[in-house]
């Protein structure tokens, strides 16, 4: 698939991806009534995971897509709607290839060291912007 036609299907996918982050998202948080806990985040972290299980398996055990298909539901939808699936597959994967040291790894540097940077980037902006 040419590159053009590559990044046009997954930002096709990426623009209802992240609109579709946006609507569950803020539908969920707004239902919860928490203005402390972050349950539309939550919810769509859950739920694209879910969805990269369903269409992983159906990839893997069936070629039930296209190329195309793939790169707009898995790389451009999914994506935008949560890289937290692809994390969540990506670590699944590590395990069923028994690599259960670099899944560990993948989950506590992606976890601890992503809060960490957030937290980084935070006392950069501050200290330049003071």
């Amino acid at each position: 698939m040419e590159l053009l036609r590559k990044l046009f299907i997954i930002g096709a996918g990426g623009f209802i991806g992240a609109i579709l982050r946006y609507l569950i998202s803020g539908w969920v948080q707004y239902r919860s009534g928490s203005i402390i806990f972050p349950f539309g985040t939550m919810a769509v972290n859950l739920l694209g995971c879910l969805l990269i299980g369903i269409l992983t398996l159906l990839v893997e055990s069936r070629s039930s897509f296209s190329m195309e298909t793939r790169t707009f539901l898995l790389i451009g939808l999914l994506g935008a709607f949560t890289t937290f699936s692809t994390f969540g597959n990506e670590t699944l994967s590590l395990i069923r290839d028994e690599r259960i040291d670099l899944a560990a790894l993948n989950a506590a540097v992606q976890v601890f060291a992503g809060v960490l940077m957030v937290w980084l980037g935070r006392i950069i902006a501050a200290t330049l912007w003071r």
